[in-house]
């Protein structure tokens, strides 16, 4: 999926191609059945073609033969209309489904067998089609990826741009967020072993390919909702065309089967329901060509009234990698015996914050004394690393509350200037890293991490949708609500566990709102499956996939904020094209209803305000535009109305006034227009 396909027009020749030819596959009945206003038109259409060879059998009170075959043709040309647009959206996402295929070959795959099948790791080349769920397979340098799975053993340079479009490698690495792996792309270096996670026909290309196609699309509540309400009104029209008839006998007003058809076809929001299923598959599409894979419909739809958003603040309202600024030394400490410390509890710290604190320092690695000595890994429970060297000497370097808890366990005293320092960086958005040597305090380590240009921008766009933002960090609450202020959200959960997050979520979703959240880790799968809408990342865990309903395969942490706008954008689109459509039927009414009754009931003359020229062009120019309109507003339904984030009551005005107004003016123009053309053939 490159990005020139990403980029791609609207309706491009070979789409509109297999478009037309699927708009003809789309008229059987059980097809049709699913879109109740547009089955009804389906079935006028067969009561009109029943008219035709009833009159070229001889019949003579339903007009002419030419004219009702027009009626015919042009309710014909209605439904292959309808039936055009949705097969242009599916036809979008065949197109990228077709382009994934390719991706997704049948690769030689190194599988690697266990004690017991053949011998100790014994390495066998078998097709990827005969991997199986907890098997373990070998990838080097130039390796296909044969399947989806979670890296156990090594690190390698990925390139994902067969999945992404992105051109730029990816590192994936064993242990940690960033292990799993997607069948078809592609190793550039390294070697790396991996689980497999997904059965044969279950990985996520297989995924991408069902989801793009629409195969497994189903309606939305709301769309489902929409649905009902316009069948509701399909009825309602029906119920007036049919009790129309005792009126119009009792008028002395002979009126056509044709003239009957086409006041209902005309009068139910044909234009709204031949473009719905279109306006829901391209709201997938618009995810999917901003590189997010949207499990259901629902889930974008869902994001378009999203109340709260939890947002990581690690490289997502900061850039992420914190940097080492200032060494600050306990009073009475030198400050190189302070650097030394620092150096040495940084020497295995393989994390950006650990080298920037190498570099600061600016020492010679080979002179520090190190032969012998154990080094002491971070780990959540002790929220500290460092080292213990061959003398006994134990360096601690980590979280504020962490190494106060050791100094003060072991009977010494936590300096008071220390202690104000950590507060002082805190305050000032800063991460202070406090250094221990033996339990006694020997100073600060400034780590700042630098907010993203541009964020409270979009920030306060959330903000005019209503949307409100909250911050996760594991920072201490000063330097979170430091950088929550900088940054401009809304909330913040500082020392965030994954149960906070949980019970945050929970909170919000007990007072009736609904709640987006990111997350790419194990321990956020919990999260994710409670939120209304999750979005995982690509190179997360496969459990933190599951857990979510869209996964972003660009690993942006601000994607979230992009899902909002598409999500919101879909709502809109299907808003006002309903609006517009309900509103064409005024300008229809008062084409075809005076043109009915006019010669009997020469009152109803004032209601022609549009003068047309006779009953049968006023007829004929309605349905005409009832017709046109569906294929005019195709583009917009797959594009998407623009969206701006000027609030509901705004919009609402906004809306009624562009498609509710217009909705009415435009028919009114253009079945003028059409009469004027059809007076010179009738």
């Amino acid at each position: 999926m490159s990005k020139q396909k990403k980029n791609s027009k609207l309706l491009e020749g070979s789409l509109v191609t297999g478009a037309l030819k699927q708009s003809f596959v789309k008229l059987k009945p059980g097809v049709m059945l699913k879109n109740p206003v547009m089955f009804t038109v389906y079935i006028g259409t067969i009561i009109m073609l029943g008219v035709c060879i009833w009159i070229a059998g001889g019949e003579t009170s339903q007009g002419s033969l030419a004219y009702n075959l027009i009626i015919f043709g042009v309710l014909f040309i209605t439904v292959l209309f309808a039936n055009f647009a949705e097969a242009i959206a599916e036809a979008r996402g065949k197109a990228q489904a077709d382009s994934l295929r390719k991706t997704r070959e049948d690769t030689p795959a190194k599988k690697i067998f266990p004690v017991g099948e053949m011998y100790v790791n014994e390495m066998k080349i078998v097709p990827s089609a005969e991997l199986r769920k907890g098997d373990y397979f070998l990838c080097e340098a130039g390796d296909m990826i044969p399947m989806d799975g979670e890296i156990t053993k090594g690190i390698a340079t990925i390139d994902e741009s067969a999945i992404t479009g992105e051109s730029a490698p990816v590192i994936r690495e064993a242990g940690g967020d960033k292990s799993s792996v997607t069948g078809g792309t592609k190793v550039l270096s390294d070697r790396i072993e991996v689980r497999v996670t997904t059965e044969p026909g279950e990985s996520f290309l297989d995924k991408m390919i069902a989801l793009v196609e629409g195969a497994s699309r189903q309606k939305t509540p709301n769309e489902i909702a929409l649905t009902i309400l316009l069948a509701s009104f399909t009825i309602i029209f029906l119920i007036v065309c049919v009790t129309l008839k005792p009126f119009a006998d009792y008028a002395n007003t002979p009126i056509t089967i044709a003239a009957f058809v086409s006041l209902y076809v005309c009068l139910i929001p044909t234009t709204i329901g031949g473009l719905l299923s279109a306006i829901g598959i391209a709201g997938m599409d618009r995810a999917l060509r901003a590189n997010v894979i949207t499990k259901s419909g629902k889930a974008v739809e869902t994001a378009g009234d999203l109340d709260t958003l939890l947002l990581d603040k690690t490289g997502t309202i900061t850039i992420g990698n914190r940097k080492a600024t200032n060494f600050y030394p306990a009073n009475g400490v030198e400050a190189a015996t302070f650097t030394e410390a620092c150096a040495l509890s940084s020497l295995a710290d393989q994390t950006p914050e650990g080298k920037s604190i190498i570099e600061l320092a600016k020492l010679d690695r080979i002179k520090l004394n190190t032969s012998g000595a154990k080094f002491i890994e971070f780990t959540a429970e002790t929220r500290s690393s460092g080292i213990d060297l061959t003398d006994g000497t134990r360096i601690r370097k980590g979280a504020f509350d962490s190494i106060r808890k050791m100094v003060e366990k072991d009977g010494n005293i936590f300096p008071n200037e220390t202690a104000e320092k950590v507060t002082g960086i805190s305050s000032n958005g800063g991460t202070p890293l406090v250094v221990s040597k033996n339990n006694i305090v020997l100073g600060v380590i400034e780590l700042q991490d630098i907010i993203k240009p541009g964020i409270q921008e979009r920030f306060e766009r959330l903000r005019k949708m209503g949307v409100k933002t909250v911050m996760v960090t594991g920072d201490n609450p000063l330097t979170a609500k430091f950088i929550a202020e900088k940054a401009g959200v809304d909330d913040f959960i500082a020392e965030a566990t994954p149960e906070d997050k949980m019970n945050y979520i929970k909170q919000e979703q007990q007072g009736g709102k609904l709640v987006a959240m990111m997350g790419d880790g194990t321990n956020d799968a919990p999260a994710l499956a409670q939120a209304d809408v999750g979005v995982a990342m690509n190179s997360g865990t496969a459990a933190a996939k599951e857990a979510g309903n869209m996964v972003d395969l660009d690993n942006d942490p601000t994607k979230l904020i992009e899902i909002v706008e598409i999500g919101k954008q879909l709502l809109m689109t299907r808003g006002t094209l309903t609006t517009f459509s309900i509103a064409n039927d005024v300008a229809k009414y008062f084409a075809i209803v005076p043109a009915l009754f006019i010669t009997s009931i020469p009152a109803l003359q004032a209601l022609n305000i549009m003068q047309l020229h006779s009953p049968e062009s006023a007829i004929l120019s309605a349905v005409i535009f009832n017709a046109l309109i569906i294929p005019m507003l195709i583009p917009l339904a797959l594009k998407g109305v623009a969206y701006k984030p000027i609030g509901a009551s705004a919009l609402l005005r906004r809306n009624l006034l562009i498609y509710g107004l217009g909705g009415v003016i435009v028919p009114f123009i253009g079945i003028k227009l059409i009469d004027l053309v059809v007076a010179l053939f009738i």
